[in-house]
């Protein structure tokens, strides 16, 4: 029973703030303290921005704007950023206002839009923007939920167009995930849409344990119970390094079994190595197998637990060998609601699919409470996995980290097998936001009383690094946005160009530039000392006739740049003349691989030669390798030494194919080659008159024959770098300064020069009768039109493709082949070129690069960024889609063409597939509209009609 002090503070906030009084009195539970602020500050008129760990209930905050709109007879749009979110949260405002007060609009579904409350990607609602829709009248509230993936490098432009192009009146609702510079972003918010109350809690509903497993015991990592909040345990200087922050706090008996477990894996095996990764010599440490740590997890009563592990492939195995174990985690009731759910989610998928999709053996693994989730796995599996999860039907799930953002699927448990992974381009270590974004799932609010971390040991895992990435809470927002050619005519279409200026420096990007600015000025003013005190040193005492130190120092500098530009176009040049003697090849050319791994003789297998790419032959090594090789392969030209007989269809994946041709390759009578790989010709700096006339100036210089000249030079050379490192600094605060209106007017100048914009100057200009002649602006023409519509990282590929007829004459499926080279982007670069199908499509293809050629150089000459090039990996499993071919027939030609695509990748990009059909349909002419029409009917059928309608 609450106390007289209590009721009366209630009594005074129902006065106070009477419409969120009503909304709490329909929760059936009390709102946390965050909640209330944040709620009341909407109310009382202000924006606000909510920053909150995982599962701390700040969308309740976006429910209350919700609330209020529907009070007050206006709108209110909830955005998501993935269209998973939005279809959950669509069901959940159906579930409370009824199904006839909400609407969905997602790009794939359009339900109920002229509804008071729609729920929305973020894409939708900037496209409504630009092209001022009706369903904007009467809006007052945005939600804008997970606001921190503004940060996101491909589609974080879009949160910042809209909460600058929202009208003045909306007021906003950001919810974001903690972020250490919240502060900051709020700052913004202020200068972009008035009034907002920043928000900002680290309390976690349910208190978070963090442990390791070592060998098959669980330790504490705290030597300290965590409280709530997590503030009160984290007392370590923020100044010190991550094992630092770590060693003050972590549990001391953990440290010592730790290193007992080091030094009994040292005598077994030798070997040593510290940090998060370890180093030496050792061999392989077997960490506990997954049922063991599953079957532990269970004893100490913590499933379900959610296992990140950092691979596909490891999260499909990590089933398997559950299953093997012959461990099952559900009782009969449990598998026969399983089951309902599997029925219900899958029901619509083709019955030839399943076996191609895995879809029994990953229907037992659900039957038994195992389960994986990644992006390879199809909607209807994910979907079904992630409600038999929420629903505590299924106890066990191999994540990859991908699940960290997005859907809510809390456990109680998350394990992390390692802490190193694959970020795209290296083996990195997990940061700390990394680590908190996912063990933030751990806890389930209203479930469990407090949640659990796990991390697996290994030797070589120091305790006090976990504990201090446990414990480290910086992970700042920064923006990604910078000016794309869409936004740009959509920019000059609505508002001219300098009113379009005056925007984009009014975007997070710029603010956060211009901050910076002042870091950088006290840098480039520290370096700017140092040369100074330096300069003196490297003159001291010399005559004026011989003064000029410096000047020496930069002609020597200059020598060897010019002679590092000298050997690149040298090696540039062997290059190309080694991929013109590559398209010379013919299968059955014996030729010699001068080093490598693969250095030797080799079979040509295929010539390799396209018109959209350099010539990558196949070939077969002496040692029975088979692969495609590049002209960064040859650093003098190639050629033919003799010539073995290729038998027809020839199938290189056969190692008794590989193994006979290469031992007719090892009989094969080779002239002698020495001549060829000898290197020709003389240098290139032996001939150069520049490089001529810089050594002679250097030798002429008065300092070139001082005694102590070396000495001298090197404090010129150190007096050299801190120069330039200040004149690096200046430039970048000049660049920063105003940085985002510059890109905009280099963008602009790329589409007036193409004709997507047309220079005020060439229309006739009506001056008014006050005189004043109106702003210049360019003006968007119809292919700028066109360009506006079009919402792709390709944009303007795509519309330059359009306007040179290149889809022109080309049958549904031939267009659908073409345009997936404009949205596929491969996971991995593959052995060689993808193959694509001959004819129409090849000859398109080819004139599609011709086009993207052409608009490098445009966008090289204005200083933009260039367009990411063709990706041809999806080219046949999009054709033999559209053409009808079964998924099993897809799947497996597009490996056979270069490409590995699992069952979830293949609907994914056709999806993006269908999108961009989609828009060339309403942008297009016909008949090039109508066969785009006709693409989007073909590919969206089976699995793919399935994932868009789910």
């Amino acid at each position: 029973m609450s106390s007289p002090a209590e009721r009366y503070a209630a009594a005074r906030r129902r006065t106070a703030h009477p419409t969120l009084s009503d909304f709490t009195a329909e929760l059936g539970f009390s709102l946390d303290p965050f909640q209330v602020e944040a709620c009341e500050a909407l109310e009382e008129g202000s924006g606000v921005l909510v920053c909150a760990p995982t599962g701390a209930g700040k969308t309740v905050v976006g429910e209350f704007a919700v609330h209020k709109a529907l009070q007050e007879g206006r709108k209110a749009f909830y955005t998501t950023p993935i269209k998973a979110l939005s279809n959950q949260k669509y069901s959940d405002l159906c579930d409370r206002y009824g199904a006839a007060k909400v609407g969905l609009l997602t790009g794939d579904n359009a339900i109920n839009g002229d509804a008071p409350v729609v729920v929305m990607t973020t894409e939708v609602l900037r496209n409504m923007l630009y092209a001022d829709a009706p369903a904007l009248t009467d809006l007052g509230y945005v939600v804008m939920d997970e606001v921190h993936y503004l940060a996101d490098r491909f589609r974080g432009a879009v949160w910042e167009e809209v909460i600058i192009h929202l009208p003045e009146h909306v007021r906003l609702v950001s919810l974001s995930a903690t972020v250490s510079n919240a502060e900051e972003f709020a700052d913004w918010l202020v200068t972009v849409r008035g009034d907002t109350k920043v928000v900002v809690s680290e309390v976690r509903p349910i208190p978070l344990w963090q442990h390791m497993l070592v060998g098959g015991r669980v330790f504490d990592l705290f030597a300290l119970r965590p409280a709530a909040h997590a503030g009160e345990w984290e007392q370590t200087p923020r100044g010190l390094s991550t094992r630092e922050r770590g060693r003050a706090v972590v549990d001391p008996e953990l440290v010592r079994y730790v290193h007992e477990q080091e030094r009994r894996h040292d005598s077994w095996h030798g070997g040593g190595g510290s940090g998060i990764r370890g180093g030496g010599n050792r061999p392989r440490y077997r960490p506990p197998s997954r049922p063991e740590v599953i079957e532990r997890l269970d004893r100490a009563g913590l499933l379900p637990a959610i296992t990140f592990v950092f691979s596909r492939n490891g999260c499909d195995a990590a089933v398997g060998q559950c299953l093997a174990s012959g461990m099952r985690l559900t009782d009969e009731v449990e598998r026969s609601a399983i089951a309902e759910v599997i029925d219900r989610r899958t029901g619509s998928l083709p019955e030839e699919d399943l076996h191609v999709l895995g879809f029994w053996e990953w229907r037992e693994g659900l039957l038994a409470g195992f389960a994986a989730h990644h992006a390879g796995l199809v909607p209807a599996f994910k979907e079904t996995v992630e409600e038999c999860f929420v629903r505590g039907l299924v106890k066990a799930v191999f994540a990859t980290e991908t699940l960290a953002l997005g859907i809510n699927m809390p456990a109680r448990t998350v394990v992390l097998e390692k802490l190193v992974k694959w970020n795209g381009e290296a083996h990195a270590d997990v940061t700390p936001g990394e680590y908190t974004q996912l063990t933030g799932r751990a806890g389930r609010r209203g479930i469990d009383i407090e949640g659990h971390a796990v991390v697996v040991w290994a030797p070589g895992v120091d305790p006090a690094v976990v504990a201090g990435l446990a414990s480290t809470r910086t992970y700042p927002l920064r923006s990604s946005f910078r000016p794309s050619y869409n936004m740009a005519v959509n920019l000059v279409g609505a508002f001219g160009r300098d009113r379009a200026r005056e925007l984009l420096a009014s975007s997070f990007a710029q603010f956060q530039a211009d901050r910076s600015v002042v870091g950088l000025a006290r840098s480039a003013a520290r370096h700017e000392e140092d040369a100074a005190r330096l300069a003196k040193e490297m003159n001291d005492g010399l005559s004026a006739a011989v003064l000029d130190v410096a000047g020496y120092a930069r002609l020597r500098m200059e020598v060897s740049e010019r002679e590092k530009e000298l050997s690149r176009d040298t090696q540039a040049r062997r290059r190309a003349d080694a991929a013109e003697s590559l398209a010379a090849l013919r299968a059955g050319d014996v030729i010699r691989v001068p080093s490598g791994r693969r250095q030797g003789l080799a079979v040509v297998l295929d010539p390799g030669v396209t018109e959209i790419a350099e010539p990558r032959p196949l070939v077969l090594t002496e040692d029975k390798w088979a692969g495609r090789l590049a002209s960064v392969d040859f650093p003098s030209p190639v050629t033919a030494l003799a010539r073995v007989r290729v038998p027809k269809n020839f199938n290189h994946r056969s190692p008794h194919a590989r193994r006979d041709l290469a031992a007719t390759l090892r009989t094969a009578r080779v002239e002698n080659d020495l001549g060829a790989r000898r290197t020709r010709g003389r240098s290139a700096a032996a001939d150069d008159p520049v490089l001529a006339d810089l050594r002679h100036a250097l030798r002429a210089h008065p300092v070139h024959g001082l005694p102590d000249r070396e000495e001298r030079v090197r404090a010129a050379d150190r007096w050299l770098r801190e120069v330039r490192e200040a004149e690096r600094l200046r430039r970048q605060m000049a660049d920063r300064t105003g940085s985002l209106t510059r890109q905009f007017d280099r963008t602009c100048d790329v589409l007036q020069e193409l004709g997507y914009l047309l220079p005020a100057a060439v229309l006739p200009v009506e001056v008014p009768e006050d005189g004043v002649p109106p702003e210049e602006s360019p003006v968007v023409t119809d292919a700028g039109r066109r360009l506006s519509r079009i919402w792709s990282e390709t944009d303007l590929l795509t519309a330059e493709c359009i306007r040179a007829g290149v889809f022109r004459g080309l049958n549904a499926a031939e267009l659908a082949a073409c345009v997936s080279a404009l949205v596929f982007e491969a996971r991995r670069e593959g052995p060689g070129t993808p193959s694509v199908p001959a004819g129409k499509v090849s000859a398109a293809l080819a004139e599609m690069r011709r086009v993207q050629l052409q608009l490098a150089d445009v966008e090289r000459e204005h200083e933009v960024p260039v367009t990411r090039e063709l990706d041809l990996g999806f080219v046949w499993a999009a054709y033999r889609w559209a053409d009808g071919q079964t998924l099993d027939r897809v799947l497996a030609g597009a490996e056979q063409a270069g490409t590995e695509l699992s069952g979830g990748d293949f609907v994914r990009w056709a999806r993006q597939l269908v999108d961009l059909l989609d828009q060339l349909a309403k942008v297009a002419d016909e008949p090039l509209a109508g066969t785009a029409r006709a693409a989007v009917g073909r590919v969206r059928r089976g699995v793919v009609a399935v994932a868009v309608s789910g």
